[in-house]
């Protein structure tokens, strides 16, 4: 966990490799649980919507049907303990999404991941986003099933049994978040470095003024590959576990009939054996697939080759309810370098203007 899933442009090769001393280890151990810093609080909140961000809800001509549009951005912020330069970086990180944010033009939902320092923890709060939710936490243990087998633990490479920060997980939210809840990864469902935080899933129930029932938004952070420290045959199944424990929690906590969004640091880049299984456990529909299939989603950022999804670590998937349907009109890519939104971690920001859609006679 003391190397962390890098830029979407870079690869595993180009991280500097781990020395498996035990003295590395140590020093890792120490700056970690000196550093790290306990979640924000409230754990939720629900509060009265942004007046900048209230819902701009149209009618159709024909007066049947009404639709808003909903931004959502994830980011994983680099908010490592101890990792050099990250505290101004971060710092600007909330200054500009707080600055978008009174200009009436930032995401109306963040998922946030890597938000293990103090100074990631700041730099969430003064985005200045009215509902806040947060989880799972360092000491919160899984209640649902656990899944896989991992036989013994590889201590030199941060299977301790023991986690020294959360899950850096935040949901960030312009409307009410009226519910939430978290689920961490089992102790099964984690290989090497990752072990050292709490992975998990989080869970926000999101109420929008003028809309029919809540939205449900969830944010998930799961098993690094070569940044964990251990080969394939060690964290590929542990990251199979990850994906059913997702599931699981997923079904637990979702609404049958309320649209949904899934978003967060999936770290399936370049693998298919991952991205496999996860996509046969979803029922979700990947944002990257709808635009390509001819889904009519604006697209502004670089998408190479016909598979863009295996070129990045960071995801959105969605789902329509019973009474709202739910399609994505626009992606780009966030502090990705240019003038307008400097790189400030070593992942981009993935951003998706989705259209929410019900019938008149259903809205409240």
């Amino acid at each position: 966990m003391c190397r962390r899933s890098s830029r979407s442009s870079r690869t595993d090769a180009r991280r500097p490799r781990w020395r498996p001393a035990v003295p590395a280890l140590l020093a890792c151990v120490l700056a970690l649980a000196a550093f790290s810093a306990p979640a924000p609080t409230p754990a939720w909140a629900d509060t009265a919507p942004d007046e900048a961000f209230r819902p701009q809800i149209r009618l159709s001509p024909d007066g049947k049907t009404a639709s808003m549009t909903l931004d959502v951005l994830t980011y994983n912020i680099e908010g490592v303990p101890r990792r050099g330069g990250r505290k101004r970086r971060l710092q600007e990180i909330g200054e500009r999404l707080e600055a978008l944010r009174q200009a009436g033009t930032a995401p109306d939902i963040v998922l946030f991941q890597e938000m293990f320092s103090g100074d990631a923890a700041s730099a969430v709060r003064s985005a200045g986003y009215p509902s806040l939710a947060t989880g799972p936490t360092r000491r919160q243990r899984r209640t649902l099933p656990a899944w896989g087998d991992r036989p013994g633990h590889k201590w030199r490479r941060g299977e301790l049994g023991l986690r020294l920060v959360g899950s850096g997980l935040a949901i960030a939210s312009a409307y009410p978040i009226v519910r939430s809840a978290s689920e961490p990864f089992s102790g099964r469902a984690c290989a090497g470095f990752d072990c050292l935080a709490n992975k998990g899933a989080l869970f926000a129930s999101v109420r929008i003024p003028g809309a029919p029932g809540e939205l449900g938004v969830f944010n998930t952070h799961m098993n690094a590959q070569g940044a964990s420290r251990v080969p394939a045959r060690r964290h590929l199944p542990v990251h199979h576990a990850q994906v059913r424990e997702l599931s699981d929690f997923m079904e637990r906590e979702r609404a049958s009939d309320e649209p949904v969004i899934l978003g967060g640091d999936f770290n399936m880049r370049g693998s298919e054996a991952r991205f496999e299984v996860f996509q046969a456990s979803q029922p979700l529909e990947l944002v990257h697939q709808y635009c390509l299939a001819g889904g009519g989603c604006e697209v502004l950022m670089s998408w190479d080759g016909d598979e863009p999804w295996m070129d990045t670590q960071d995801l959105q998937l969605f789902q329509s309810g019973a009474r709202m349907t739910i399609r994505p009109l626009r992606v780009e890519a966030m502090f990705d370098g240019r003038p307008d939104g400097p790189a400030l971690s070593d992942h981009d920001g993935f951003r998706v203007v989705y259209e929410l859609s019900w019938p008149v006679r259903s809205a409240r």
